[in-house]
């Protein structure tokens, strides 16, 4: 990797796989030292989507926080990115070079099982990490020395249940991938609604399968009264065609996370028959923020989408934690328990854990093809999905 000194004119990306220099190089420096920031994210591989939307939020968060000087007290920011492909045996490589070339927060992280790779890297190397898009409950409560900018799981699963009247006596099936993003939200929906009275039970379909029949079949058999699905990734298209020639969209309610926006079509006809839970999309909030990161993603020629947010709020969080001073522990206690306005609105810090406390949406899809785009239904206030503590 080399590194790139941020500017109030130019923030210039740099993707490598490894760094030179040996671990356990400074970090810090001095008053008049840089701030370096490492971002370990997937700029290819099958969430290369969803990181390009994390980097452009991330530069123009950064813009923001900084008054555009690029600079936090008088210190000039410099950014290193990595491409983790979307593999965790890449990722904790990388992080490792760049903590070990003085980089003394590392942010990223597509991906839930990269995530939890490097978390554990942050404290025995005594950095701040702030995890990215990555959905997982695990990183919540992980260590002292994790946070994280976006969403979690279990806001997802709580988010899904204000689409439910009465979950007592109801049968839910969950419908994901094998991996740690799938299994954190079978889990996740077992804990919130079992607890609600409802019966829970899941189908799992390794990542990489294309013909995903025998699994809408099973999902048709089960009679459930709530499907939720949670799925990402390029075989997203096979999967609601599945759904549809099993029936099950007509069969019973479904509800699934809205995704970004070139996969709007992909659900065609089918879209009218699903509710929607969301993150974030463009619209989702009219907030002062929300409108900065706007129009500083298009004017770096970017496009806003479900992940730019999650960019966005790591770079205010990078800056208000390197405001604090060079030693981890202040940096920790300066994000613990932070309220801040953010791209969704008033965004919160759990100081016992590092949740982030933040509303979601209840969405709906209008309109077919490349005319396909999502309408607000409502906004569901923050301390409505706020997850059980991890700690």
């Amino acid at each position: 990797m080399r590194k790139t000194p941020l500017t109030a004119a130019s923030c210039a990306v740099v993707l490598a796989m490894a760094a030179c220099g040996s671990p356990g190089g400074a970090a810090g420096g001095g008053a008049d030292a840089p701030v370096r920031v490492g971002i370990v994210y997937s700029a290819t591989g099958p969430l290369a989507s969803y990181g390009e939307q994390y980097r452009q939020g991330f530069e123009a968060g950064l813009a923001h926080a900084t008054g555009g000087t690029m600079e936090i007290d008088g210190r000039p920011v410099e950014v290193e990115y990595a491409d983790d492909a979307g593999d965790p045996t890449k990722a904790v490589s990388a992080t490792r070079d760049l903590i070990g070339t003085g980089h003394d927060i590392i942010a990223g992280s597509t991906a839930s099982g990269i995530a939890v790779q490097v978390a554990p890297l942050a404290e025995q190397n005594d950095v701040l990490f702030i995890s990215g898009p990555a959905a997982t409950d695990a990183i919540t409560g992980i260590n002292d020395h994790t946070f994280r900018s976006g969403r979690q799981t279990y806001q997802d699963i709580l988010t899904a249940s204000t689409f439910m009247d009465d979950p007592d006596g109801a049968d839910v099936v969950v419908l994901a991938q094998q991996n740690a993003f799938g299994q954190d939200n079978v889990s996740a929906v077992t804990e919130v609604l079992e607890a609600q009275g409802a019966s829970v039970d899941g189908v799992l379909a390794p990542p990489d399968t294309t013909d995903l029949t025998p699994f809408a079949e099973q999902v048709s058999r089960a009679e459930p009264d709530l499907v939720f699905v949670a799925w990402a990734g390029e075989t997203a298209s096979a999967m609601w065609q599945a759904l549809d020639q099993q029936g099950v969209l007509d069969s019973t309610e479904v509800v699934t996370g809205l995704d970004i926006k070139p996969s709007y079509p992909v659900f065609g006809e089918a879209g009218g028959r699903i509710s929607f839970l969301s993150h974030y999309f463009d619209g989702a909030s009219d907030t002062e923020v929300a409108r900065i990161m706007r129009e500083n993603v298009e004017a770096g020629g970017g496009t806003v989408d479900l992940f730019t947010p999650d960019g966005f709020t790591a770079a205010q969080m990078v800056v208000h934690a390197a405001s604090a001073g060079d030693d981890v522990r202040d940096r920790i206690g300066a994000l613990e328990g932070w309220t801040f306005d953010g791209v969704k609105g008033e965004l919160t810090i759990r100081a016992e854990d590092h949740a982030l406390l933040q509303p979601m949406y209840q969405v709906r899809l209008v309109g077919e093809g490349a005319e396909a785009r999502p309408e607000l239904v409502a906004e569901i206030p923050a301390a409505d999905v706020e997850p059980a503590a991890a700690r």
